[in-house]
């Protein structure tokens, strides 16, 4: 039995790297804690996911971080992300065609040609040094890749736009983009305003060109807006996705026999990458702001706090998942996680992260199938949100 105190503190180091205890803690004996000032926590599967959907009373329109000035520190309008219905349905709409399932598996050869000519850059590292970084080889350049593709960023650009994005990735996980990437936040406006303006005059498949041939209630879609969309594509779809495909590598790592019923039955894999986002959760929690009062567990939330709903914790909640929750079984079948939030806010880019997921899983296991990561060894991203690794070495047969 548990005697010492519960405490949850989601900037401490070593919480980042290993929070799953302190989750399931709060899940049985504080499933609405407060950390203090006007910030509560909520970590049950069922308070999470209705919070989530309830977008009247937990509202992103102040933000998604619990520390709050999200938007001054942008610099810019409120971003998709921080925005409440009907005003997110409206910008939600003018990009939403390219994230259909369909519009995704059209990315697939992309896609597997990139993985596979990173797979094969790891195989020859491993085999000069011994040893490779999972993230610097595959897992970061990835996401990358894809998010540049989406943005219709050229080919010749794409050298400035990985270290913007690697500068900006690195400031968010550290909780300060701004003072931590500001040069790179200031070369990325510059270079997306005149990529736009380049492409009111030759458009693209992409969805710079989608913005600005867009209008909103009969106006043009404004510049500001357009550079919202690209930071938030930046600095939301590459650590997510880098912090899942690393994760999945420490579980295939540590469940041998997992791996080897993958391997057995390829098949499987897509059912795998479900079970693979839901345990490894990159975002681990992002908040919302309370319109109105909420009762919780006997307790009152007063209007205008704030209430981190940790999806994490969540995703491993016994009473959604059952008693192996917190177990890896890639055969599990599952109809709900909370990996890409629920309701409104569901993540536009969950179809690509699951397509980057399977194909980078099915390349690795055929091409590297005894691949082995060295946990202890990976540096983790400091920060709240997203639990993600920097460095992973990784060894392998070859």
């Amino acid at each position: 039995m548990t005697t010492t105190t519960l405490v949850y503190d989601p900037a401490d180091p070593a919480t980042i790297r290993s929070p799953f205890d302190t989750y399931r803690r709060l899940r049985e004996e504080a499933p609405l804690y407060h950390l203090g000032g006007r910030v509560w926590v909520l970590s049950r599967f069922a308070d999470v996911f209705a919070a989530a959907r309830d977008t009247e009373t937990f509202s992103s329109a102040q933000g998604l971080s619990y520390e709050g000035g999200d938007i001054e520190s942008l610099g810019l309008l409120p971003t998709i992300v921080m925005m409440d219905p009907p005003e997110h349905t409206a910008y939600r709409r003018l990009v939403s065609r390219g994230f259909t399932p369909r519009r995704v598996a059209g990315l697939e050869p992309a896609v597997r040609a990139f993985v596979v000519e990173r797979i094969g850059a790891m195989h020859d590292v491993i085999r000069d040094q011994g040893t490779a970084d999972f993230i610097a080889e595959l897992a970061g350049p990835l996401p990358s890749f894809v998010v540049a593709h989406y943005l219709g960023v050229p080919q010749a650009d794409r050298g400035r736009f990985d270290g913007w994005t690697n500068a900006i990735v690195s400031a968010n996980a550290d909780g300060d983009v701004i003072g931590g990437a500001q040069q790179a936040v200031g070369e990325l406006y510059e270079y997306f305003t005149h990529l736009a303006e380049r492409r009111r005059h030759e458009p693209g498949d992409d969805i710079i060109s989608q913005l600005v041939h867009a209008s909103l209630e009969d106006e043009p879609v404004r510049i500001e807006a357009v550079l919202g969309y690209a930071f938030v594509m930046v600095a939301g779809g590459n650590d997510t996705t880098t912090g899942m495909l690393g994760g999945s590598a420490e579980l295939l790592t540590q469940r041998r026999d997992q791996r080897q019923v993958l391997l057995d039955r390829p098949e499987l894999i897509p059912d795998a990458v479900e079970e693979l986002l839901r345990l490894t959760s990159p975002v681990q929690g992002l908040s919302r702001t309370t319109t109105r009062e909420v009762e919780r567990y006997g307790q009152t939330i007063p209007a205008g706090s704030k209430v981190h709903l940790l999806y994490a914790s969540a995703n491993r909640d016994h009473r959604e998942f059952g008693p192996t929750a917190e177990e890896l079984d890639v055969q599990r079948r599952i109809d709900r996680i909370m990996t890409f939030t629920s309701g409104p806010h569901h993540c536009l880019g969950a179809a690509a992260a699951r397509l980057q997921s399977r194909v980078a899983l099915e390349e690795l296991l055929v091409r590297l199938p005894d691949f082995e990561v060295d946990w202890d060894a990976g540096e983790y991203a400091p920060g709240a949100f997203v639990r993600r690794f920097t460095s992973l070495p990784i060894t392998a047969s070859v």
